[in-house]
C-alpha cells in the first residue's frame, strides 16, 4: 500500500508519542478508545481512515485493535470512548471494522492486552487522509480497508503508544 504524501500530526490528550498508554485505555482498565486529534488536513481530503495495530504481537500479522473508516473529511478529532458499533451517528456515519479478537467484541476498539511477560508492545495509531469518499460497508477487516484506500491516500500520520504486562 502506497503511504507517501503529506505528513499529518496526530496527537492525543491521553497518549504521548512513544510513551506508555494509560491503563484506562487497555483491557486491564476501562478499555476505552483514547481521544485523538489532528490539525493539518491535506488539500482535497474527503475522508479519513484510522487503523491501530500491534506489530509486536506473537502472531503472523500485526494484531488489529481498531479499524475506523468513512470518517468525513471535516472531522478533526475522535472523542474518548467511541462506542463499539458498526456505524457511528455521533461521527456522521463513520464506520468501524473488525479487530483481531476471535470472539466477544469484534467490532470497534479493543485496547492493549499483550501476553504477560512478552515485553513492551508498540501500538500504532495510523491516520490516512483520503482523496475521495469511498463507499465501503461496515465490519471490514484491516486488509480490506487498506486495499480500498490504496491509491487514494493524500497523507498519513502516526501516533505510537506502548504497553507491557509484567
Amino acid at each position: 500500500m502506497k503511504t507517501t504524501g503529506t505528513l499529518i500530526a496526530i496527537t492525543s490528550a491521553a497518549i504521548q508519542d512513544g510513551q506508555p498508554i494509560p491503563t484506562k485505555y487497555t483491557e486491564d482498565g476501562e478499555n476505552l478508545s483514547p481521544p485523538l486529534a489532528w490539525t493539518y488536513t491535506p488539500k482535497g481530503t474527503k475522508q479519513w481512515a484510522l487503523i491501530c495495530d500491534d506489530p509486536d504481537a506473537p502472531t503472523p500479522r500485526p494484531w488489529v485493535h481498531w479499524v475506523m473508516y468513512g470518517i468525513p473529511g471535516e472531522i478533526r478529532s475522535l472523542p474518548q470512548g467511541v462506542e463499539p458499533a458498526e456505524k457511528l451517528a455521533s461521527l456522521q456515519g463513520a464506520m468501524q471494522g473488525k479487530n483481531s479478537w476471535p470472539n466477544g467484541q469484534t467490532i470497534g476498539y479493543r485496547g492493549p492486552a499483550p501476553p504477560k511477560g512478552h515485553g513492551v508492545h508498540h501500538y500504532h495509531f495510523k491516520l490516512y487522509a483520503l482523496d475521495s469518499p469511498l463507499m465501503l460497508k461496515p465490519e471490514m477487516t484491516k486488509e480490506a480497508v487498506e486495499q480500498a484506500i490504496d491509491g487514494h491516500i493524500l497523507g498519513t500520520g502516526e501516533l505510537i503508544g506502548t504497553y507491557e504486562r509484567k
